[in-house]
């Protein structure tokens, strides 16, 4: 019987092979291999390497930020193998990994040579946009998105392949700096030395519009920017450059000057045409009647555009015969057409200087043939304020009341004009009527008798009169005489005798006699004195009874006089 026969394996033999196992585990551990998809269970990819046991990849990370993902039977693909024969016997795959670092290598190697890659924004983060170099994560800042226009919205960026600059690579802490803006410079840089070799100034060059401001408008020529300042827009005044070009609009411009040691360019758009200023003679003349429409209304005037190339202006004082006129969109409204009569040509602001108010007769050369001085009219209320009241008299002429001439009682004069409103109708007197300075002077208390020069008329200067005492100051007493009319009596007045010049000798509410001395016309006050009367009395008494030569004082004789009365 023939035996089988089986070779031994010797120890040396045994430990050799053990030892190219080892080797050949190791040498695969941590490199990126060849495998084949050899089957798909639930969320895993089972991948063939081609060691003792398959690996296993997560299907996730088949998935590209922005892509769908794409996983086929057979397919073979670049894996990294990061442990094999692990603790359950199998071998740990990563496609993640083998993806970034063949991408690590490559965008590495296209750093060092300043070579272009391209990448595709996935996400928009604080700051920037997070973008995909073939499995690796880069931060493209917002800075380095463009160099010729701020993008507003980023998302248009999104899910596009964008060629890009790597600006920085730090592989030990995975960052990838990278920017769009590198690119867009070199082309720029590229451009305007095209540009520049072809322009001069005077020549006209087409560009887009990519600014605008109050001061002017940024224009793109395409590899360099040029100002075009609001002034040299068009040939009439325009508020704000927005009102005649759109932002991202094509134009051309022509080249008013070129520093080419700066590479400033001012452009002008008006100097394409001939300056219409020059046949405004020609067209136009001072008193000319037309019609334009209001272009806009400031606190200083009314701006209008004459035949769509000329500027005009109406001063707020040629709005209206008003010597105070009111706010000119009181008078005009926006786009309103208006029939104005021309005053001047102005060659230094450029404009014609309009009239509306010289379409209408000067109403104050009609006002004295309807009204005289001491004309009472009834009128209409048109403002009120703190020192009186305006009223419509004629026209376009209003007058003022002050508030001093409402009553000739001051002392009511403010309660009458806080009761006063806007529309109501009142009586008023012409006081004064001056066509050359265009005055009117109005009053309300003169349409009634004026109570203090009604009682001076009853009681003249050294009359006597009796009235209440209504204060007492250290100067003197107040006294009513009765229909608002006042008279005050002086410390030195109150009696003959110094002595007797004391106000504490009187008290308020008490009667008491005294003489007319004086008038005072600015204060409207009439000076009484109780002196007055007792020298007058004293001197009435001396003519009567006796003389300073008869050797008799006055208390002797009025003595005597009193005796005779009260024994009669």
């Amino acid at each position: 019987m023939q035996k089988n026969l089986v070779k031994k394996i010797t120890n040396s033999e045994y430990e050799k092979l053990i030892s190219n196992s080892l080797q050949q585990k190791e040498s695969k551990e941590k490199s990126i291999v060849n495998g084949k998809i050899i089957a798909i269970e639930n969320d895993m990819a089972i991948v063939d390497v081609g060691l003792k046991s398959e690996g296993r990849i997560p299907l996730s990370e088949f998935t590209r930020p922005g892509q769908k993902a794409e996983i086929k039977l057979g397919e073979m693909l670049k894996v990294f193998i990061e442990n094999v024969d692990g603790a359950n016997g199998e071998t740990k795959l990563s496609r993640e990994k083998a993806i970034k670092q063949s991408a690590w290598n490559y965008l590495q190697d296209c750093y060092n040579k300043n070579e272009v890659v391209t990448g595709i924004p996935f996400n928009r983060v604080k700051g920037g946009m997070s973008v995909d170099l073939d499995g690796v994560i880069a931060f493209l800042p917002g800075s380095q998105i463009d160099s010729r226009k701020i993008i507003k919205d980023t998302k248009e960026l999104l899910n596009k392949p964008l060629d890009l600059m790597i600006l920085k690579m730090d592989k030990f802490r995975g960052n990838i700096v990278v920017s769009r803006k590198a690119i867009s410079d070199i082309e720029l840089k590229e451009q305007r030395q095209a540009l520049l070799s072809n322009i001069s100034e005077g020549s006209v060059i087409s560009g887009k519009i990519k600014n605008i401001t109050d001061y002017g408008v940024f224009v793109d020529l395409g590899g360099i920017d040029g100002l075009l300042h609001v002034t040299d827009i068009s040939w009439k005044k325009i508020s704000h450059p927005s009102d005649v070009l759109e932002l991202g609009a094509q134009i051309d411009v022509k080249i008013l000057k070129f520093d080419e040691e700066l590479t400033r360019l001012s452009l002008g758009i008006k100097q394409l045409s001939d300056d219409p200023w020059l046949k405004v003679n020609d067209l136009y003349s001072v008193d000319q009647k037309i019609k334009s429409p209001v272009s806009s209304i400031s606190d200083q005037g009314v701006s209008i555009i004459v035949d769509e190339n000329y500027d005009g202006f109406i001063p707020l004082g040629e709005l209206t015969w008003l010597k105070k006129p009111p706010h000119p969109s009181k008078v005009v409204e926006l786009n309103q057409e208006l029939e104005v009569k021309i005053t001047e040509i102005d060659n230094e602001k450029r404009r014609l200087i309009c009239s509306l108010k010289n379409l209408k007769e000067n109403p104050w050369k009609g006002l004295t043939k309807k009204y005289s001085i001491n004309s009472n009219i009834d009128t209409e209320v048109v403002n009120v304020v703190d020192f009186g009241i305006f009223v419509k008299v004629h026209e376009e002429i209003d007058g003022m009341v002050h508030v001093s001439d409402l009553s000739w009682n001051e002392e009511t004069c403010s309660t009458i004009l806080s009761d006063i409103k806007k529309g109501d109708i009142v009586k008023v007197k012409i006081l004064d009527i001056n066509v050359e300075k265009e005055r009117i002077s109005l009053g309300i208390k003169q349409l009634e008798i004026d109570p203090v020069q009604k009682f001076i008329n009853d009681y003249p200067l050294k009359s006597r009169i009796s009235g209440k005492i209504t204060a007492i100051d250290d100067k003197g007493l107040t006294i009513n005489l009765g229909k608002n009319v006042k008279g005050y009596i002086k410390k030195t007045n109150l009696s003959k005798d110094k002595i007797d010049q004391k106000v504490e000798r009187f008290a308020i509410g008490e009667m008491v006699d005294s003489m007319i001395v004086s008038i005072d016309n600015k204060i409207r006050n009439i000076n009484l004195s109780i002196k007055e009367i007792e020298i007058d009395d004293e001197k009435k008494t001396l003519s009567k009874y006796g003389s300073s030569d008869s050797g008799a004082s006055l208390g002797d004789i009025l003595g005597s006089v009193i005796e005779k009365k009260n024994n009669a």
